[in-house]
């Protein structure tokens, strides 16, 4: 399944970024809010936004979202950790 969005021309061109770097921009935008409204998981945000881990992990932390840590996670990670 795939989405598109229409952004009228005029809220376009009101952006302050350079053409070729709007769309990267929206979809990072909303991966951010998707993800701080728990409507999106890290790694489903962060394939929106079209970035690593790493990157998104930062971009989180330069807006001040902070990361949903679930005990489900935390179990996961601790298996991983010994091994399992």
């Amino acid at each position: 399944m795939s989405l598109q969005l229409s952004i009228p021309d005029e809220v376009l061109s009101a952006i302050r970024l350079p053409e070729t770097r709007i769309e990267k921009a929206l979809l990072q935008e909303l991966a951010i809010a998707l993800y701080a409204q728990e409507l999106l998981s890290l790694g489903k945000a962060r394939e929106l936004a079209q970035m690593d881990n790493y990157e998104f992990g930062q971009l989180l932390g330069q807006r001040g979202v902070l990361r949903h840590y679930t005990s489900e996670e935390l179990e996961d990670d601790l298996n991983y950790a010994s091994g399992e």
